[in-house]
């Protein structure tokens, strides 16, 4: 009875050390932000985008247009458990350039500079979701037209 009392108990601290360590929370790093150092090397007015990519790399996302500005993104993400993650810290470096393609400016943001921007995925939701084959058959008469049949 005393051997049963004994691996009851051990078994019980086990799954205490287990669940108080599933409490424990989990972080996540995602992107790169080039360091001080780096960035210290780079000079405004002199250096231009090849020397960017030289020195720290091309970035991951850069501006709309072919030419435009780079941006460094890196997020730290807290989860405890199922619940949903948490953005902790985010740090940003913009690298603007100038019409001639050198540094017009370095500018470095943190999350306490602005709110917390989530980044999301946009899907459009097909028109043919529920739509059997017939119904999309059968759907597509009325849209024939006769006159493109024969050109």
């Amino acid at each position: 009875m005393m051997s049963f009392r004994n691996r009851f108990a051990s078994v019980l601290a086990v799954i205490c050390i287990m669940v108080l360590g599933a409490c424990q929370a989990q972080y996540q790093n995602h992107g790169y932000v080039p360091p001080a150092r780096d960035l210290d090397q780079l000079v405004i007015g002199v250096d231009t985008r090849a020397t960017v990519d030289d020195v720290i790399g091309a970035p991951s996302a850069s501006g709309l247009l072919s030419d435009g500005d780079y941006y460094y993104v890196r997020s730290r993400m807290r989860a405890y458990g199922a619940r949903a993650s948490q953005v902790v810290d985010r740090q940003v470096v913009a690298i603007s350039f100038n019409e001639n393609d050198t540094i017009r400016n370095i500018e470095s943001f943190g999350l306490e500079d602005g709110n917390v921007v989530p980044l999301t995925r946009r899907v459009t939701d097909s028109s043919v979701m529920g739509n059997g084959l017939l119904r999309q058959i059968f759907g597509n008469f009325g849209n024939i037209d006769p006159t493109q049949l024969f050109n």
